[in-house]
């Protein structure tokens, strides 16, 4: 078996993401467009999990953010 590194991850701030410690997104946009998986991770804690989103799920995220109320 081969294992290969892969290079890592640019990691960009969701645009509603501000400097007050809010609740804050980032995704690897990068990654989106070659494979088709939409890797999500707290801005807060870049070290922790990181939760994959199939582009189709990653779209009804944003779908359902964008109608709720703030």
């Amino acid at each position: 078996m081969t294992v290969t590194n892969s290079p890592p991850l640019r990691w960009v701030k969701s645009s509603y993401s501000v400097d007050n410690g809010g609740a804050c997104l980032e995704w690897a946009p990068d990654s989106a467009t070659t494979s088709g998986v939409v890797p999500l991770r707290d801005s807060k804690n870049p070290s922790g999990p990181v939760l994959n989103l199939s582009a189709h799920a990653f779209a009804g995220l944003v779908a359902l953010a964008r109608s709720a109320e703030l």
